[in-house]
Formats: structure tokens, C-alpha cells, sequence
């Protein structure tokens, strides 16, 4: 594919979704290697006992705020995006234009107060997440950096999902792409080279962000694009901006929440098993959010074809594009649990070579990703309900896997098992199992429902 829009109405749904996710997977698992990266390098550095270890603990409980900017982007550009691919199928490109326009604005506004809010609150909230006296100055060192890019994290993540609507995924996938080739390069030279230790690894990381965001606005100004981003598209309409939000509250949610599922864990597991505890969850975290991906490359590039065609009324398209992502889903889901459960410390030593860590870290994958499996099916269905426009019953399936089930599980188990951390680690496979037993029944129900009224129109 080169920097053209594919046809989202023709052809063989499985080789367009294929088309579509290949490269959005590729923008998946590079765009984690801006924290991944940083972790890896952070997690080296020497003595790697000591230094290392807490300095990879310490950017660890940074992860909730850094997934709090990213999930404001997923508000905002997953919540449009879906509805301005209908608009197009239904022939409204101007309808398009004005929700990409609005979301624009709205991220610029989310980005100034965000960088107000961590600016400010820095402290208290990393002490919230679980740093400790030991940890709490790593932690500073990469947050107060981190967050002085966060416009460039709204715009890249935000804006490049209006890309990948289009059908432009090869671009969308060049936008990662340039930022993490770059954030790669430069970690080694700022923490290393010049010294800088985790302020080096954030300082790298939003200058990256910084040429991806560049990178998007440049090809969304120009003549390339379906949608063009115009000034007269940015004054803010609540009948365009609502409906995207109201779509956008499932994403937000599923990334928001780990900000406060990371509260939950980090202190529970800072309570039974000390820092050494805490280290291993972020190194758990960072796995399953790198492993999980995939599965979020191959639903937004079946995106576009399920809301597309949603749109121009084509119902037999869009069930022939849920069962290929179904299918392509649980089989990828099957075989990473599997080779978790045979090899879970190969997977630890990426991020770190602290023997004790390795150990505690590989015990504990296994528990954690212990329902993984599963898992394609989950992402399926409640991805496809965002395609489709539906915002409640996504949103509620937001909420009840984190929120009703997991953060309850996490404070419950424990009561019940004399091993307190290894009934912490077990909340997230009971929490999963549970959510997708109660997600694939809702699905089958009204993805039916939906399409017998979509085919009598």
C-alpha cells in the first residue's frame, strides 16, 4: 500500500482487514515501545541491582498518568473517528470533516489542562500510585518531563486514529513509526551518553512525540487526505463534539481505569510483597499491555470497514468483517497465552535481569495472563459495538470489566487465600473471565438485532 485510501465498500473483507491491520498492528507494538523502550534502558541501568530495579519501579508508577493522557486521546479520536467513517458511508464528507475539526479543538484544550493538572499534582499523585520513598524521586524526575509533551501525545494518538478511518493506515502506521525510531535512538544518548538517567528517557520520548505530531498534522492539511483539517471545522459545535464523546467514554474508560486499577494493585501488592511486588507488576503491565497490542491493531483496522459499511447499509459486510477479526482475535489470543504460560522468563528479562525480580516476576505472568485466551473474544465484540456506533452498551462493557469486576476482586481475594499477593495477581484472570462470559452473550443478542433491522432497511 502506498499513502492512498483503500476501498472499504469492495473487495474481499478478509484481505482489506488484513491490509488495514497490518500496519495499524505494526503502529500498535512500536507506538508501546515509547515506554517500553524507556523501561527496557531504565531497567539496565547500572548497578542494575539496586539503581536499576527502583529506577524501573519508579517510572512503573508513572504508567497511570501516562495512560491517562493517552485514554483523553481515545475520548477524543476513538469516539470520532468510528462516527466520521459512518458519516462518509452514508456520502456526508462535509459531516466528516466537522467531527475531525471539533475533536481537534477538543484535544487542545485537554492537553493544556493536563499539562496544568500533572504539572501541579505531580507528587501526591505518584505517591498515590504507589511510589515510595525509594522510588518517589525516579518517579519526579520522569513525570515533570513527561508531562511537558503532553500535547504532542494528545495530537499524535488523537488525530492519526482520523488517519487510519480513512484508510490511510500505511501513513498512520508511518506516524509511530518515525516517533519510536527516533524515541530508540535517542534513550541510549540522553540516559546513557549525556547522564540524564529516567529524565533522559522522558526528554527523548516527547521529542519524538513532538515529530509525530508534526507528521499528522502536516498530512491532515494536506490535499492527500478525504478529510482535510480546515480552520472553519475547529469552532466547537456540541451537536458535532457530544455524540463522539459519548462513543469515545468506552475507550477512555478502558484506559483510564488503569490509572486507578494501578492505585488498587500497586498499593495492595506494596501491603503483601514490598516494592519487589510492585517492580513485578510493572513488569506484568508493560507484557500484557505490549502482548495485547495485536488485538487492538487487527479491531481498529477492522474499524473502518464495520463503520463504513454500517453507514452505507450493507449488512452481510459488516458480519463477514466481525467474523474474520473474531476469528484472527482468538486464535492470536490462544497462542500468546500459550507461550506465556511455557516461557515466562524470557519475557521478564527483557525488562529487567534482577534474578529475584525475574523469578517473582515469571511466577506471577503466569497468574495474571492465566485467562488470556479468552481474551480475543472480548476485544472482538466490545470493539465492534464501538464501530457500530453503540455507545451505552460499549460503555457499560467498560465499566463492568474494570470497574464492577476487577477493582472489587482485587480487595476480595485476598481474604480468601493465605498467599495475599498471589490472590492480587489472580483478580485480573477472574475479572476477564467473567467479563467476556458476559460480553459474548450480550454481543450475540444485539449484533443479531442489529443486523436483521440494518438488512430490513
Amino acid at each position: 500500500m502506498n499513502q492512498h485510501s483503500v476501498d472499504l465498500g469492495s473487495g474481499k473483507v478478509s484481505r482489506l482487514l488484513f491490509s488495514l491491520a497490518l500496519p495499524t498492528i505494526t503502529s500498535q507494538i512500536v507506538n508501546m515501545l515509547y515506554n517500553l523502550v524507556d523501561r527496557v534502558y531504565i531497567g539496565h541501568m547500572k548497578p542494575v541491582d539496586t539503581v536499576g530495579a527502583l529506577a524501573l519501579t519508579g517510572v512503573g508508577v508513572c504508567l497511570p498518568i501516562i495512560m491517562l493522557i493517552s485514554a483523553f486521546a481515545a475520548l477524543v479520536g476513538m469516539g470520532g473517528a468510528p462516527r466520521a467513517s459512518i458519516q462518509e458511508g452514508r456520502g456526508d464528507l462535509e459531516g466528516a470533516r466537522q467531527i475531525m475539526g471539533n475533536s481537534f479543538s477538543l484535544l487542545i484544550l485537554a492537553s493544556a489542562v493536563l499539562t496544568v493538572v500533572f504539572r501541579v499534582f505531580a507528587e501526591p499523585l505518584l505517591l498515590t500510585f504507589g511510589a515510595s520513598e525509594n522510588t518517589i524521586g525516579y518517579a519526579l524526575d520522569y513525570m515533570n518531563i513527561y508531562s511537558l509533551g503532553t500535547l504532542f501525545v494528545q495530537v499524535t494518538l488523537g488525530m492519526n486514529a482520523y488517519i487510519t478511518a480513512q484508510g490511510f493506515t500505511t501513513v498512520s502506521m508511518k506516524t509511530v513509526l518515525i516517533g519510536a525510531g527516533l524515541n530508540t535512538l535517542l534513550d541510549p544518548i540522553f540516559i546513557f551518553g549525556l547522564g540524564m538517567g529516567v529524565r533522559g528517557a522522558a526528554l527523548a520520548t516527547i521529542l519524538s512525540q513532538a515529530v509525530s505530531a508534526a507528521w499528522v498534522l502536516r498530512f491532515l492539511t494536506s490535499p492527500q487526505t478525504k478529510w482535510r483539517l480546515r480552520r472553519e471545522t475547529l469552532r466547537l459545535q456540541p451537536k458535532v463534539f457530544l455524540p463522539s464523546l459519548a462513543l469515545g467514554l468506552s475507550p477512555f474508560i478502558m484506559q483510564s481505569t488503569e490509572s486507578l486499577i494501578a492505585v488498587c494493585f500497586n498499593s495492595s501488592l506494596l501491603k503483601y510483597g514490598g516494592d519487589l511486588a510492585v517492580g513485578a507488576m510493572t513488569v506484568l503491565t508493560s507484557m500484557m499491555q505490549f502482548a495485547m497490542m495485536p488485538l487492538q491493531g487487527l479491531s481498529q483496522g477492522a474499524q473502518p470497514i464495520v463503520s463504513y459499511n454500517f453507514g452505507a447499509r450493507n449488512a452481510q459486510r459488516v458480519k463477514d468483517a466481525f467474523r474474520c477479526l473474531l476469528k484472527s482475535c482468538v486464535i492470536y489470543s490462544a497462542v500468546l497465552w500459550a507461550v506465556v504460560q511455557l516461557f515466562p522468563q524470557v519475557f521478564v528479562r527483557i525488562f529487567n535481569n534482577n534474578p529475584e525480580l525475574v523469578d517473582y516476576a515469571a511466577w506471577a505472568l503466569r497468574i495474571y495472563m492465566g485467562t488470556t485466551c479468552l481474551f480475543g473474544i472480548q476485544i472482538s465484540c466490545q470493539q465492534t459495538f464501538v464501530a457500530l456506533g453503540n455507545a451505552k452498551t460499549s460503555l457499560f462493557l467498560a465499566v463492568l470489566r474494570k470497574i464492577i469486576l476487577l477493582i472489587p476482586l482485587i480487595y476480595i481475594l485476598p481474604n480468601f487465600f493465605a498467599d495475599k499477593a498471589f490472590a492480587v495477581f489472580l483478580a485480573e484472570p477472574v475479572a476477564d473471565f467473567l467479563a467476556v462470559t458476559a460480553t459474548a452473550s450480550m454481543f450475540a443478542v444485539q449484533f443479531s438485532r442489529s443486523m436483521a433491522e440494518l438488512e430490513r432497511e
